[in-house]
């Protein structure tokens, strides 16, 4: 089975930018789906975005999230690796973020995720 590790997390200032891997060194069948959430303490994970393995199709927050048109999601099949690629970065991005595999259900939901990674901490702070 699948088996996720985030990495590309750190300190970096307001305005910034981040790159962050998920790296899969399990059975991922093509098929799959792989999200992208965040977490702040005190608070439930919260949906950033999605993308199929394999055809890159993607779906990301309602417009209403403020990471619209800031996070975008790639992946690169030769690495087994899925990337956020996170601009204009703002305080309140500041979280620990999650990838997952898809399961069945709402993508916005945490719930419809297994083989959750460890997580990575981005902190976004002058």
């Amino acid at each position: 089975q699948a088996q996720l590790l985030e990495s590309g997390g750190g300190l970096v200032q307001p305005g910034g930018s981040l790159r962050l891997s998920c790296k899969n060194s399990g059975r991922l069948v093509p098929t799959s789906s792989l999200g992208w959430f965040r977490q702040t303490p005190g608070k439930e994970r919260e949906f950033v975005g999605v993308s199929h393995w394999q055809t890159g199709v993607l779906y990301y927050a309602d417009v209403s999230n403020s990471v619209r048109g800031r996070f975008s999601i790639s992946r690169d099949g030769a690495k087994n690796t899925m990337y956020l690629q996170m601009n204009s970065l703002k305080p309140e991005d500041t979280a620990v973020y999650f990838c997952a595999v898809y399961s069945r259900g709402p993508y916005s939901s945490n719930s419809s995720y297994t083989n959750w990674g460890q997580g990575t901490q981005v902190t976004v702070s002058s």
